[in-house]
């Protein structure tokens, strides 16, 4: 069985920078039609959430969405879902229980590789009634978000600009916790797919170790950025000793604008570190909170 990270592993340098570059609400607008009408909607169905389906649909896109665990892995935003409902005084008054998934929690804690092989293979083995209702529930995500998100969605406004000019002096990397068909089928169908030397999703790690597949011992930290929408973006680039550079939420296009028409200079003259990042994650921290709404 061929090794799924190996793209990775094998990477050669072409260049002395690195870029790695989140998807989903990152590059392309796809995080609010995916969550809205793919996963939220499976949620309810496939979890028995009808009774409480507008509390179970704010809690979802909060998670997801709308904070600081924005563009998290689809499994602990499920379980972190269940919790917030769980601590949510209007859900409790309705008598709503928690679905009990003690395995799934078990295995988000166990497993590296968050994704359907990793799930088909382990309830292969398993006769768990928590963990085949997952998969049911993953499985129909996808099949939803293939019907759905078709076709036509286009990346960001100058995101292709900043592609091109980027790939002049970096080697770049998609990193993600989508299906890796969904992103190598969206990259694709845009044309945008040969700018990246590889396109990584959730089978092939955690965005952390997507970067370190790829650049350990290749490239030196102050050359290597990821760019991202969301916290764990940012984590997964302190995790390699990498610079981060964020697209807030909500303001997409000005926050590529800003990559290509000066951060992308200042990253390949080696003015970007200190200041300059300092002041662009402070303004990126004050786009996502962490505590809902309805706690306020």
């Amino acid at each position: 069985m061929s090794d799924p990270v190996a793209p990775l592993k094998n990477h050669k340098p072409t260049h002395e920078f690195f870029i790695g570059i989140d998807s989903d609400g990152c590059a392309f607008d796809t995080m609010e039609v995916k969550h809205k009408e793919c996963f939220i909607p499976n949620i309810i169905k496939y979890w028995d959430l009808q009774p409480i389906s507008k509390f179970a649909r704010a809690a979802a896109e909060f998670v997801n969405l709308y904070s600081k665990w924005r563009g998290i892995n689809r499994f602990p935003a499920l379980t972190m879902t269940f919790d917030l409902l769980s601590e949510w005084e209007k859900v409790r008054e309705r008598g709503w229980k928690a679905p009990d998934v003690p395995n799934l929690r078990k295995w988000i804690e166990t497993e590296s590789k968050l994704g359907n092989p990793a799930l088909d293979a382990y309830c292969k083995a398993h006769n768990e009634a928590d963990m085949h209702r997952t998969l049911a529930w993953s499985k129909a995500v996808n099949v939803t978000v293939a019907d759905i998100v078709k076709e036509g969605l286009p990346p960001f406004p100058h995101v292709r600009e900043s592609l091109e000019k980027a790939r002049e002096r970096a080697d770049m990397l998609v990193c993600s916790q989508t299906p890796t068909e969904a992103l190598v089928r969206e990259w694709e169908e845009q044309g945008i797919g040969h700018f990246v030397f590889a396109i990584a999703g959730q089978e092939m790690g955690t965005k952390g170790q997507h970067i370190a597949y790829a650049t350990e011992g290749r490239y030196e930290k102050s050359k290597m950025l990821m760019i991202g929408d969301a916290p764990g973006d940012m984590k997964a680039a302190r995790t390699n000793g990498a610079l981060f550079y964020p697209i807030n939420p909500g303001e997409e296009e000005t926050s590529w604008k800003r990559l290509h028409d000066e951060a992308l200079d200042k990253f390949f003259n080696g003015t970007y570190a200190g200041a300059y990042e300092e002041a662009l994650i402070k303004e990126f921290d004050s786009y996502l909170p962490d505590t809902p709404p309805w706690k306020k």
